[in-house]
């Protein structure tokens, strides 16, 4: 089963759920969840699980969970499909 490992940049409490480009080798995405209690990396979780097409269990944080700078595994996927799906 392919496993990909990918860099994020995360930016709570914006206006949309987003993917917004690459800075830095890293994906940035934005999500309107707030940095409490988990609930911005659950929203990035399953955005990054809705693109990819995988469930949302196949998505997970490795590194950074309490951090802008993030690190994900996402099961199921080669990294430059799961870049593609991304839109990066």
């Amino acid at each position: 089963m392919p496993t990909a490992d990918l860099r994020v940049r995360l930016q709570p409490r914006s206006r949309r759920t987003e993917v917004v480009g690459e800075r830095a080798g890293a994906v940035v995405i934005r999500v309107t969840a707030p940095p409490v209690d988990g609930k911005a990396n659950a929203a990035l979780c399953e955005l990054v699980a809705r693109a990819a097409g995988v469930a949302p269990s196949a998505v997970r944080v490795l590194r950074g969970a309490g951090a802008r700078d993030k690190v994900l595994r996402v099961e199921g996927v080669a990294e430059a499909d799961l870049r593609r799906a991304l839109g990066v």
